[in-house]
């Protein structure tokens, strides 16, 4: 496919034919990307597509392999470094947040390039006061420049990183996955920031698996595939469809594989669960070969649930019973025991040791099925993270020695599940399984999700998509203020119910729902959790 061009105006950066080599590995292969001023040009690929290395490439990361061009305000340059790229006005903010938590708001922004006095001091009071401009302008003036970053929210630190670019004069910023750990709120504030930017001429290069975002605030569209280009359209002439079949190859008519289920007995009874303010007089039952939502708002206490249930923060009373036996549940070691898994919603900091290979990581949760004695069996340790990356069509070049942080978000987390799959779980908790991969490994880790209750598993999903736990569950209990608002069927469901529930005034006076979600039940019994 060859890149639309059209009647527009000469773009500010324009990448020809740019091709990267590692050890005799082409990752990119002949890619040309352009950015004009003032647009907003979306880069959209599955993890492992290319985007991170073509990112790097603009950052002065990478130097490309003999062909590529890159032409950046009329002039074809050569990168080497990173400061070549800033001082070209390229200015990346990557996922991950390179600000220096000790430092202040205005030393990060400033760090490397402070306002100097005549005689070469730094002029603090100027940088000061800069910050305070550039900061009003990215709709963040409630931010005191004198505070450490670490006291900063993530939504916060990201502001600084881009009020950092701002402050290096950048006429092309590059946002990596830059709403992946945002709040809703957050995200719509982001997303005017970007529109502001772009209002100032600002080229933005925005990199994201979300698609509403991506028709919300795109002018443009490239997607990359396997490392090579397929296209570039403006965003009104693609719909999510066809950025579908572009980014996968295929088709993906049905997102949401949804198996007919075969519900069993309780596994699982919670009965006026609390655990600190976000997990007030929880009730509910899990049933074998159900999947058993979980949605509501960012910081409605979701998390905070799944906490409580595999012991990382103990619930102070209530009841918890695993197979009609009432227990109690203290540490994640004493979930496991009952039988019970749970794939966290970070998986890089919670899931997984990043610098293990995948059969380290896999055997991690049930160590005591590959030792003899107090001795790994190796053999024994290889052959099963084989046995898992087959079952769960992990992508890992290198098979079971492959290390963790090179494989792809989506591929990283089924390692996770593999590794709590290892320990024969009853019960299964899944927060945010899908968050940060891309549309054809969240196909692939939906259908995994409904073939694993076909085993027997009961799934405790929680996801803040919509559509996610919508298509997946059979049942889907709503949180709210740290509150059961409702646990509905799944002939039930629609985003007009499950929103009215997450958005209802729970400070009121009433009733808790029972466990069918209708109102008028008494609440649970707040006897000391056994």
């Amino acid at each position: 496919m060859q890149a639309v061009t059209g009647d527009r105006a000469v773009p500010f950066l324009r990448l020809i034919n740019a091709s990267k080599t590692f050890a005799g590995n082409t990752v990119l292969k002949n890619i040309s990307l352009d950015i004009e001023a003032g647009e907003v040009h979306a880069l959209m690929g599955e993890n492992g597509a290319g985007k991170s290395t073509l990112i790097k490439i603009l950052a002065g990361l990478h130097t490309p392999d003999p062909g590529s061009e890159l032409w950046v305000g009329g002039k074809k340059v050569s990168y080497r470094t990173p400061a070549d790229a800033i001082a070209d006005g390229i200015a990346t903010v990557h996922q991950e947040l390179l600000l220096f938590p000790e430092l202040s708001v205005a030393e990060n922004i400033f760090i490397g390039h402070y306002p100097k006095r005549s005689g070469g001091a730094i002029n603090w009071e100027e940088a000061r006061r800069q910050a305070r401009v550039i900061l009003k302008e990215l709709d963040a003036a409630e931010l005191d420049v004198d505070t450490n970053v670490s006291h900063l929210s993530v939504a916060q630190r990201q502001r600084v990183e881009i009020a950092r670019a701002m402050s290096l004069n950048a006429r092309i910023l590059v946002l990596d996955e830059p709403t992946a750990a945002l709040s809703e709120k957050d995200v719509l504030r982001l997303l005017d920031v970007v529109k502001g930017l772009k209002e100032r001429g600002v080229g933005i290069l925005y990199v994201s698996h979300r698609m509403s975002e991506i028709f919300q605030i795109a002018d443009r569209l490239t997607v990359l595939r396997d490392g090579e280009f397929i296209g570039t359209h403006p965003i009104r002439d693609v719909d999510e469809g066809k950025i579908v079949s572009m980014m996968v190859g295929r088709s993906i008519d049905q997102m949401f594989p949804k198996v007919a289920p075969d519900i069993g007995e309780p596994v699982m009874e919670v009965r006026g669960l609390n655990c600190g303010p976000m997990v007030n007089d929880i009730s509910f039952t899990l049933r074998r070969g159900e999947i058993f939502g979980i949605s509501g708002l960012v910081g409605s206490g979701r998390s905070e649930l799944a906490h409580a249930l595999f012991g990382l923060t103990p619930a102070k009373s209530g009841t918890i019973l695993i197979k009609g036996k009432q227990v109690r549940i203290t540490s994640a070691a004493a979930a496991r025991d009952l039988g019970m898994a749970y794939v966290p919603e970070d998986r890089s900091t919670q899931g997984l040791v990043r610098s293990m290979d995948v059969k380290q990581n896999i055997s991690m949760a049930a160590l005591k099925r590959i030792t003899r004695g107090i001795y790994i069996r190796p053999d024994l340790e290889r052959k099963r993270g084989a046995e898992a990356i087959k079952k769960l069509g992990v992508r890992a070049a290198d098979g079971p020695d492959q290390i963790v942080a090179r494989l792809s978000g989506g591929n990283q987390q089924k390692v996770v599940v593999a590794k709590w799959l290892e320990t024969r779980p009853d019960i299964l908790i899944l927060d945010e399984p899908t968050r940060g991969v891309d549309v054809g490994a969240k196909a692939e880790i939906h259908k995994l999700i409904g073939e694993l209750t076909l085993s027997g598993l009961a799934i405790l999903m929680i996801s803040s998509e919509m559509p996610e736990i919508l298509g997946m569950s059979d049942r889907v209990m709503v949180i709210n203020s740290g509150r059961n608002a409702g646990i509905f069927e799944r002939e039930q469901l629609s985003p007009e119910l499950l929103g009215e529930a997450m958005t209802r005034d729970m400070r009121l006076p009433a009733d808790g729902p029972n466990n069918s979600g209708t109102p008028g039940a008494s609440k649970g019994r707040q006897d000391e959790i056994k």
